[in-house]
């Protein structure tokens, strides 16, 4: 017995335990999981319970998604990012309201085994009094992020799966939803604790922002650039100062509750009438707030159209109006920056700015994170529309019940609910400048082709009838799906591709550039706090250098940015212990760069030669060599045989 459990692991030593004595042994599994499953005996269940099947008629599932409707559109863009970062190596994505029904399930399921597939679809209940220590259904009771691994499910038929879950909360901190990331226990990607909980603050925020759009919203943080981050603390007061609302963020930055903070006075907590502090943000972009805690920095995110109600109350003068997208300053790298030293990007990005001067559409291809929009920033300033507004529409963040209506605009009475005045859409709202398409793919089809007149006319006319309006804008386009492979599919209409598609400015993904050694080095001087000068430890750069980045730039920002918050104010130099343990994990996960040797092999020559070399020293045994190399046994399998095949 002594000696199986010095091999065996945690959960399975307990798992052992539990058959024999009847009862869970303690100090073997973590706290969390060791109470989760606590739970789940007492909800009468066994560890080799068969994984039962829910079966949802069609309606219930509907009725379950329109109950949760806010939530889902609210979520898309980051469960179609996260669906990216799993893509090619299986693994779920999955969205689930505060009772653990399963919303929404995207991926790959083809490395699990049937039971799974099926108890994996909306409509599912995944709550822990019925399936046990499960990810969804533990966070759900914890209110907690929480990461289970393999056989730390209570059931043993999911044992073959990892899962990491971060709850979704509202406004006033109840819990709205779960979001979730599964693979398969051996896969090459395993869950990212971190990248659920990053993509959790953006859908929370994203929601913040659109449930007070009647309030001053304002970001805040303690550090510049973190404002409008996932990690930007958000205060909503009505114009009279009265705070209404505040995210889990603000409440750690300011050190309090959030009922030490809603109903507050901003003048009570900061010291500041709220009407200098909105003539300060409109005047200046930013102000500064200041508590015992320490100072702030603070953005204001959005204004309220009742203008002229806060205008009546002051008795001071009224802040100027506030800034259109003309007037407002837009900040992003120069071409130059963004191009590096990767001989493609440069060409591209000079075809780019060529073809914005000679008023023909560009087309931004990319993989999710690569910086498309900043791309499209960085066009836009360089052309001669560089003082007209640059106007953002991400096609897949908006409902497509809402996407006619913004781009193209309405009359007063257009439709039930309808703005008072109507509202002037972004096509007009681009006037003189850039209109940015983020996301062009998932725009639909019949909007497809009002667009295609628009663009062939240069005239819009908005929803509910009148005049048209000639426009005179600039067009950039960006996705990260392949529009061709769109066009074949009947997806995408081909007029409209080669409408859009001047010119084609492919950003290589982070994994591909060039100039990645260069690139890493300057984005990290860009963060380096008052211009100090900052290195990376050799073994962790050769790491960086080897891993695949599936978050691209977005990801290395992320990653830096917390590297370099975590450094003290004397070191310059990062290492392993200024890394998340999280990412350090992935990290550690990844064999070293084999830089090609003086005997003209290629790299992927020397990785097959490494693999063959740690195979003999193993004597062929796989798992001690996938070890060894720091990779899974999936991995080497994979590489083995592309190594037998290029030998063929």
């Amino acid at each position: 017995m002594k000696h199986q459990e010095a091999i065996l692991a945690p959960a399975d030593i307990a798992r052992q335990h539990l058959a024999q004595d009847g009862e869970l042994p303690n100090g073997l599994l973590r706290s969390e999981i060791a109470d989760s499953w606590q739970r789940s005996l007492a909800a009468g269940l066994a560890c080799n319970a068969p994984l039962e099947l829910d079966n949802p008629s069609k309606d219930q599932v509907d009725d379950l998604k329109a109950a949760n409707r806010t939530l889902i559109e609210t979520a898309q863009p980051e469960v179609a990012q996260l669906v990216d970062y799993f893509h090619g190596v299986g693994g779920l994505v999955m969205l689930a309201d505060s009772d653990a029904n399963l919303l929404t399930v995207r991926g790959d399921k083809r490395h699990m085994d049937s039971a799974s597939r099926y108890a994996l679809e909306p409509g599912a209940n995944w709550h822990e009094g019925a399936r046990g220590t499960n990810a969804l259904g533990t966070v759900v009771v914890e209110k907690a992020p929480i990461m289970i691994k393999g056989r730390e499910h209570f059931l043993d038929q999911v044992g073959h799966l990892s899962c990491c879950s971060a709850p979704i909360h509202d406004t006033q901190g109840g819990l709205l939803g779960v979001l979730d990331l599964t693979s398969p226990t051996e896969g090459e990607l395993p869950p990212n604790l971190s990248l659920v909980q990053q993509a959790v603050r953006s859908i929370e925020n994203r929601m913040f922002s659109g449930q007070f759009q009647q309030q001053v919203v304002i970001s805040l943080h303690s550090r510049p650039e973190y404002l409008r981050s996932s990690w930007q603390g958000l205060l909503a007061m009505e114009l009279d100062g009265y705070i209404q609302a505040a995210n889990e963020q603000v409440c750690q930055l300011l050190g309090r509750k959030r009922e030490q903070l809603v109903g507050k006075h901003l003048e009570e907590l900061f010291g500041v009438k709220p009407e200098a502090l909105l003539t300060t943000l409109h005047r200046k972009g930013r102000g500064q707030l200041r508590m015992r805690s320490g100072d702030f920095v603070c953005e204001l995110v959005s204004f309220p159209t009742r203008i002229n109600s806060y205008q009546s109350r002051s008795t001071k003068p009224s802040p100027p109006k506030r800034e259109t997208p003309a007037q407002s300053t837009l900040q992003a790298p120069q071409l130059d920056d963004l191009a590096g030293q990767d001989p493609r990007l440069k060409k591209g990005v000079r075809m780019g700015s060529r073809a914005l001067s000679h008023e023909l559409p560009v087309l931004i291809q990319g993989e999710t994170g690569t910086g498309k929009e900043v791309m499209a920033k960085s066009l836009h300033l360089d052309s001669r529309r560089s003082q007209g507004p640059f106007v953002a529409v991400n096609c897949a963040a908006l409902p497509e019940s809402l996407i006619e209506s913004e781009l193209f605009g309405y009359r007063e009475g257009a439709f039930t609910g309808s703005r008072k005045g109507g509202m002037i859409g972004k096509l007009q709202q681009a006037q003189g400048g850039t209109l940015f398409l983020d996301e062009i793919g998932d725009m639909p089809l019949p909007l497809q082709a009002r667009l295609l007149r628009v663009l062939q006319e240069r005239v819009v006319s908005p929803l509910g009838g009148g005049e048209e309006v000639a426009l005179d804008i600039a067009v950039i386009c960006a996705s990260h799906r392949d529009l061709k492979a769109l066009v074949a599919e009947g997806s995408f209409r081909e007029d409209l591709y080669y409408r859009l598609n001047g010119v084609c400015l492919r950003l290589p993904a982070l994994r591909e550039r060039a100039d990645k050694q260069n690139f890493i080095c300057q984005f990290l001087q860009k963060l380096a706090p008052d211009g100090r000068q900052i290195s990376v430890n050799s073994g962790l750069f050769e790491q960086l250098l080897a891993y695949r980045w599936p978050g691209n730039v977005r990801q290395l920002e992320t990653m830096l940015r917390v590297a370099v918050a975590f450094m003290e104010p004397d070191e310059h130099c990062i290492d392993q212990s200024h890394i998340s343990d999280d990412f350090l994990e992935e990290l550690n996960g990844v064999p070293p760069v084999v830089q090609p040797q003086s005997d003209g092999h290629t790299l992927k020559q020397r990785q097959q030669q490494q693999i063959t070399d740690m195979l003999a020293r193993h004597s062929g045994n796989m798992t001690a060599t996938a070890t060894a190399l720091g990779i899974s046994r999936a991995t080497l399998y994979r590489r083995l045989k592309a190594a037998r095949a290029a030998t063929d």
